[in-house]
């Protein structure tokens, strides 16, 4: 968790900087679509490799990877920005709070789907 933690937040300051620069020309949908299509990437990499120490990267996790992260990064999130936008005024207060709900979301799909623990035969 530490390590997810670690790539979460340098994901955070990649996505939420990208964000905050292009909203403004973009709007919130595409400049969220582009913030977290870059952190998904940096994402992949660092969490398969170093996070759930998957030794390669394969397409299987690939497939896996973007239907889960997209389902949470392009559909989840932009929809928590608008429910959190119903009830404060600040846009970056309610892209960090629906970028925890994210964190969350990400986390189990990773663990569960992407790459789920795998037990140690016993002897």
């Amino acid at each position: 968790m530490v390590r997810f933690a670690g790539v979460g937040v340098v994901n955070t300051l990649l996505d939420l900087g990208l964000f905050l620069l292009l909203h403004d020309a973009l709007g919130i949908v595409l400049a969220n679509f582009v913030s977290t299509s870059a952190g998904m990437t940096f994402s992949f990499v660092v969490n398969g490799l170093v996070t759930f120490k998957a030794g390669r990267l394969t397409l299987r996790h690939a497939a896996l990877f973007l239907a889960t992260t997209g389902t949470v990064m392009w559909a989840l999130q932009p929809l928590f920005i608008h429910l959190f936008l119903q009830v404060a005024d600040e846009l970056l207060v309610v892209k960090v709070l629906s970028i925890g709900v994210s964190f969350v979301a990400n986390f189990a799909a990773y663990r569960y789907v992407v790459w789920p623990a795998t037990t140690a035969a016993t002897a």
